[in-house]
């Protein structure tokens, strides 16, 4: 039986984490902009790439909060594809993973 109160720990912290990047990203992205056109291009690269990472936290966010339903519906840990036990190994590296590693091999 997997100790889910280590995974659940985990997935908080990371939560937690996101939670401040996405801050930091929209503080950033609704900061004053350069008037001069040269200046104004660069920002507008760097606001891209900002809304990359902040898309990327945001799906983050959805896999952890998705992860803590299961362990609120006692599912954690179980493959959301064929029903076996995850490995404590994958979670160990993944804890928001719905998926046993054979299955998410097979979804790649």
């Amino acid at each position: 039986m997997l100790d889910t109160t280590t995974y659940r720990d985990a997935l908080m912290r990371r939560l937690r984490q996101l939670d401040t990047r996405l801050h930091a990203i929209e503080t950033e992205l609704d900061a004053p902009r350069a008037r001069d056109w040269e200046e104004a291009a660069t920002e507008r690269e760097g606001d891209e790439v900002l809304e990359q990472l902040g898309q990327g936290g945001e799906a983050e966010i959805a896999r952890i909060r998705a992860a803590l339903d299961r362990l609120r519906n006692g599912t954690y840990g179980t493959c959301t594809g064929c029903g076996e036990q995850i490995s404590a190994e994958r979670l160990d590296v993944l804890p928001e993973t719905p998926l046993c590693r054979r299955c998410a091999a097979e979804m790649a």
